[in-house]
């Protein structure tokens, strides 16, 4: 065991941990958007509160959520492992920066960026994660399943707020970024490129890092205009 924890110690081994834990990340969101679009649905919220009630009470999902927070804890801290070493490795910049041809801005700013979508990220847990654990939201009942947390009555409240709306959807600016050079970037480190399919795989991350922020951007914007 001592060599695979030298091998995860090293900087290719963390490159490798951000590599996967990024994927799993990026198919958690594909999951997380895809039930927050239920607040699209002109019903009163009940699509989305019996969606938040299933999978806030099906032990599967429970023990996935535990483990979605223990990938997202260390993409974060491995994040910034790597930024700290890639500073220390080069503590004086160079008197004129010229950043590599092939340099995407948003690769050079990656540590930027994953700061600014972690404080997003503690304002979103704090707004809704936290209101649902410990906070006192609103009940509604339905005839199939009975009584349930209103949180569809949580979201609308925060997104018809004009300044939280728009902090969401300045919000997914950074996560697109982020995903923009994170999508390739993740291929690459597992060594999955090739001249024949890494130009589809490019292509795939662009539409990604576009579409599913957009989605997630479109919500606030649509409860905001619809309630106000």
């Amino acid at each position: 065991m001592n060599w695979f924890t030298q091998a995860l110690s090293s900087t290719l081994g963390k490159k490798l941990i951000m590599a996967l834990t990024g994927l799993f990340l990026i198919t958690f969101l594909v999951v997380h958007v895809s039930g927050n679009l239920l607040l699209l649905k002109d019903d009163g919220g009940q699509a989305f509160n019996l969606y938040t009630a299933f999978m806030t009470t099906n032990p599967v999902i429970g023990v996935l959520s535990y483990v979605n927070y223990t990938i997202i804890l260390l993409h974060i801290v491995y994040a910034f492992i790597l930024t700290i070493q890639n500073r220390k490795a080069r503590p004086v910049g160079y008197a004129v920066s010229k950043p590599a041809k092939n340099s995407h801005w948003t690769s050079r700013n990656m540590g930027i960026l994953g700061t600014l979508i972690l404080v997003s990220l503690i304002v979103h847990l704090r707004g809704f994660w936290y209101e649902f654990k410990f906070g006192a939201p609103p009940k509604v009942t339905y005839a199939d399943v009975g009584e349930v947390k209103d949180m569809y009555a949580i979201v609308v409240a925060a997104y018809t707020q004009g300044w939280y709306a728009l902090f969401y959807v300045i919000s997914m600016f950074f996560v697109a970024f982020h995903l923009f050079h994170g999508f390739k970037s993740a291929f690459q480190t597992l060594g999955l490129t090739h001249k024949k399919y890494t130009p589809f795989i490019e292509k795939v991350g662009i539409a990604f890092s576009i579409i599913v922020p957009g989605l997630f951007a479109v919500i606030p914007i649509w409860i905001y205009f619809r309630n106000t």
